[in-house]
């Protein structure tokens, strides 16, 4: 499929069959992350692939609180995304523009490994709530590290759902934050 049916055809998935992931899909999905670009090419990222059946399942309890997640036991494999240290050059980049460059660059990598993976007929939800020392324990990451995502990998249960967004004017705007009656078309003349 072309990019924009891509971009299109990826959602968060949130049921899954029980078909088992194929070892070489996984790890074409982490190679498209490994390929992913970074601040000074950092790199500041490491993918932890959890499919052994009941390592997962607690994994999945970490992730399975106050209603939230529960699809996550369906899911035949997570990913716990481990944030790494960035080189000298992001790191004083980071400190002295204020940003916080390694977790744009996780993300940047996730999103290539979840665009990867819808390419391959899979289906991932990249999740934010669970807890997260349980995680760090269950799979021995060292206590002064941060997994700030894990990603839910499996085939998809759920046909395309329709995209619900903001208009492109609502996210949008040319040459200023306030759009202004002169500049709301990029095609305008002057």
């Amino acid at each position: 499929m072309n990019f924009s049916e891509l971009v299109k055809r990826r959602q968060s998935v949130r049921k899954y069959s029980s078909r088992a992931v194929e070892k070489e899909k996984l790890i074409q999905c982490l190679e498209a992350a490994r390929l992913a670009p970074s601040a000074n090419n950092s790199q500041p990222w490491k993918f932890i692939v959890v499919d052994d059946p009941e390592l997962k399942d607690r994994l999945a309890d970490c992730s399975a609180s106050l209603g939230m997640n529960k699809f996550t036991f369906q899911a035949p494999v997570i990913i716990a995304v481990v944030l790494e240290k960035q080189n000298i050059l992001s790191s004083m980049g980071s400190f002295i523009r204020r940003k916080e460059y390694r977790l744009m660059d996780i993300g940047i990598a996730v999103s290539h490994f979840c665009l990867q993976a819808t390419d391959l007929g899979l289906g991932t939800c990249i999740i934010g709530w669970f807890n997260e020392k349980r995680v760090k324990r269950l799979l021995d990451v060292e206590r002064t590290k941060c997994v700030p995502l894990l990603i839910s990998v499996g085939y998809s249960e759920s046909p395309p759902r329709k995209k619900t967004r903001k208009s492109l004017e609502e996210i949008s705007s040319w040459n200023s934050y306030h759009t202004r009656a002169s500049d709301e078309s990029p095609d305008r003349k002057g």
